[in-house]
């Protein structure tokens, strides 16, 4: 069955099974099986922070050259619009992060927990460039060769983005099980995750609810836009959040999500056909939410203190250019914002491994909000071209 080849279930087996070796090495106090985990668990993250910039490069880099080769009127306004609307879920998670994580009561659970011992050695692979340099080098020259129209450079990229591509489905996407197997199985011995569990079922239900929330939102801006009947678009869009839920993937809804759309009186069908598939691939409020939400969680749980406004600030503005930038694979946000999660709010390879596997967790939900707030933004996109009387035909050619 698909569901036991499914990146979350992988993810899911491998906190067990780590959550097992860590309780049976702590029961029996066996140091040395322990030991050998940390270091497996070592190993892996320098190998998954290796990857890292070369995932920024070939995402952002790409990304922003197709778009200025592109790029026209409508959909100048659909990438911004996608943004908007992802940085503002960013900044609405935020804010509900900051109001509600200190009414969870999560006390310092790192004190008092078993001591880890060493590793038995310690290899280090350097990244290619810092995660900071990474993304402004990506952006410098995605630009530059979007001014230039360098065809050339283009394909170029794009072509290095395939191979990118393929080491994280290859080799990262993997290796992800056991990197968190380990990590449980580190949490497990020291006696922290007992603590963890019911605070993350506490979370997921609060994620899931701002999903409502923020979808509610994005159809209220664009009733206000377009002086048109949101339900129109709502009520067709029920099939495509279910299947969203059973796929876990915006690329697999997408056929639904254009049948559904198409039944709307409220959307143009050129638009329709132009702004779903693009949206899809462009548009994740519902996982830069989560995500948002579960790294101040995670902050508090292991640092005993959620980041400063300053840190989740710059966090949020970046996140959106990732957010755009991810590749399309289960799971893709998270893993392409690694470094920032890493190099802006200093989280270590416990925290990366918490937050990749909560997220994991949720997935679905999270896919099933991006994808229903695409029927949102494609009914902003409607209004924007009849507002400037943009023929069908323009839209199409987009």
């Amino acid at each position: 069955m698909k569901i036991f080849s499914s990146l979350p279930f992988r993810l899911v087996a491998g906190l067990a099974v780590g959550i097992v070796i860590g309780f049976m090495a702590s029961l029996t106090d066996s140091v040395p099986m322990i030991t050998a985990v940390i270091t497996v668990q070592a190993l892996l993250h320098q190998l998954i922070m290796f990857c890292v910039p070369l995932i920024i490069l070939g995402f952002i880099s790409s990304a922003i050259a197709r778009m200025g080769e592109n790029a026209s009127r409508l959909l100048g306004v659909a990438l911004v619009t996608a943004y908007l609307s992802t940085i503002g879920a960013a900044f609405f998670s935020t804010g509900l992060g900051y109001g509600i994580i200190p009414l969870l009561n999560i006390g310092d659970i790192a004190a008092g927990k078993k001591a880890i011992p060493e590793l038995v050695f310690n290899l280090q692979f350097p990244q290619v460039m810092p995660v900071m340099t990474a993304l402004l080098l990506a952006i410098l020259v995605g630009l530059a060769v979007a001014w230039n129209q360098a065809t050339a450079f283009i394909a170029l990229l794009e072509e290095f983005q395939k191979i990118v591509l393929s080491i994280v489905k290859r080799v990262m996407i993997p290796v992800l099980p056991f990197f968190i197997g380990t990590s449980f199985a580190k949490l497990s011995y020291t006696g922290e995750i007992i603590e963890f569990l019911p605070i993350f079922l506490v979370v997921v239900i609060v994620v899931i609810a701002a999903h409502f929330v923020w979808l509610a939102l994005l159809f209220a801006v664009a009733a206000v836009y377009t002086r048109k009947n949101p339900f129109e678009v709502i009520s067709h869009y029920g099939p495509v959040y279910i299947t969203a839920l059973g796929t876990m993937s915006s690329a697999a809804s997408m056929p639904v999500a254009l049948q559904c759309a198409a039944k709307s009186k409220v959307l143009r069908k050129d638009i329709v056909s132009f702004g779903i598939p693009l949206f899809s691939n462009i548009h994740l409020c519902g996982s830069v939410l989560t995500l948002t939400f579960f790294v101040m969680v995670v902050s508090q749980i292991l640092y005993g203190q959620i980041p400063s406004l300053q840190n989740m600030i710059l966090f949020c503005f970046l996140l959106g250019i990732f957010g755009i930038a991810a590749p399309g694979v289960p799971g893709g946000t998270v893993v392409a914002s690694l470094g920032l999660i890493i190099s802006v709010l200093g989280f270590d390879s416990t925290g990366t491994a918490l937050v990749m596997t909560i997220f994991a967790i949720q997935d679905s939900f999270g896919t099933a909000c991006n994808v229903t707030g695409d029927g949102a933004l494609a009914m902003i996109l409607s209004g924007f071209a009849e507002k400037h009387n943009i023929g069908e035909e323009t839209a199409e050619n987009g």
